[in-house]
């Protein structure tokens, strides 16, 4: 099998660019330079899975060459077998690693590493669209409890029947919006509600909106361009959580962009959260408008292009779910409620990569 030369310089410049930043992380004046340290931390942490991966298929392709070499030279039958079978054993695993290698090398999205706020909300559907979202709720959670992912919440709008009409939650761990984001538009669901009488099944829909978080120096906020409103925090059945003025409404005044945080009882908790949110809600404007261009290239991402987009189904008298955007059903619909995501998120991200490396290639 041919050796792709131009595939082994690119992966070379890579190691020596790998090594270079190495040696910059020992340097004291790197280190005084937080923004800088941290900058170039990232990028040591980003490129050591493809440089690992690269001295892989450097040390499979010497293996290679060293059993050619040896099948030229050996005579003893029993050991030119042996050498054959080790041959072509390797000789498959090798487009395999280099179609993993190509991967690797497109450019990563600077978002995907990011911290994710997710808002969740009843659609068409009224009493069991707001059940439905708080199903859909307990899914993420479950499933961000299996990635080791901290959710908290920040702002509660409860159901008359129970779930949810509106949930705001925020998602830190590594690289949540890389696999979060893939979960932005609507979710329909199909079943006999808890609130139906008659055993009819009904259709109802929960929206879904994923934006990466925001960092400090990622927007700029002048206290001048902000208003911000103190009310009591309300619980469930309209009783006052607390009797202090904890909760907190911010508006952007250039954007309209309002949100209110109300989860936690100290007010400066609660502010805290909610800058975070208007941080990355403005921030998102502008990410928007790079979304919506790659939206109509990709279908992986026509959840986050256009949020209006129905993205997936869930069926519960067959069982199945359904996403939309690559054709693809599961037939496990209790495990993916319980937050067994992982099979749909790598369907839509294998699919996202075959249509990027078609993308470079162009």
């Amino acid at each position: 099998m041919a050796i792709n030369n131009s595939l082994l310089d690119k992966l070379e410049a890579i190691r020596l660019h790998y090594e270079e930043i190495g040696q910059q992380l020992t340097d004291p004046s790197v280190i005084a330079d937080t923004k800088r340290y941290v900058k170039l931390n990232k990028e040591y942490k980003d490129l050591s899975s493809l440089v690992n991966a690269s001295a892989r298929y450097k040390n499979l392709l010497e293996n290679i060459h060293n059993t050619k070499t040896l099948l030229k030279d050996e005579s003893d039958e029993e050991m030119r077998e042996m050498a054959k079978a080790e041959l072509d054993e390797m000789e498959t695993q090798q487009p395999v690693m280099e179609e993993e290698i190509k991967v690797l090398l497109l450019p990563s999205d600077p978002e995907d590493s990011k911290n994710a706020i997710v808002e969740i909300r009843g659609g068409t559907g009224g009493d069991e669209a707001a059940i439905f979202a708080g199903d859909l709720f307990r899914m993420y959670a479950k499933f961000c409890e299996r990635k080791g992912w901290k959710i908290e919440v920040s702002n509660v709008s409860e159901g008359t029947a129970g779930g949810y009409k509106e949930v705001v939650f925020n998602v830190t761990g590594t690289g949540v919006y890389g696999i979060m984001k893939y979960e932005s538009g609507v979710h329909r669901v199909q079943r006999v509600p808890q609130t139906e009488t008659q055993g009819r099944i009904h259709t109802s829909a929960a929206s879904v909106a994923v934006l990466p978080e925001a960092e400090e120096f990622d927007v700029q906020l002048r206290q001048e361009d902000i208003r911000k409103d103190t009310y009591c925090s309300s619980g469930p059945g309209g009783q006052s959580v607390n009797t202090t003025y904890s909760a907190i409404r911010l508006t952007h005044i250039p954007t309209g962009i309002v949100v209110t945080c109300q989860d936690q009882k100290s007010q400066l908790k609660n502010l805290d959260k909610a800058m975070i949110e208007l941080r990355s809600r403005i921030y998102n404007l502008e990410y928007q408008k790079y979304l919506d261009n790659i939206s109509s290239k990709r279908k992986t991402m026509v959840s986050t292009g256009d949020r209006s987009a129905k993205i997936r189904t869930y069926n519960y008298p067959q069982g199945r779910v359904t996403d939309h955007r690559v054709n693809f059903t599961l037939y496990n619909l209790p495990a993916v409620m319980d937050g067994d995501l992982q099979g749909l998120i790598d369907k839509l991200q294998m699919e996202e990569n075959a249509e990027r490396l078609k993308e470079s290639e162009m």
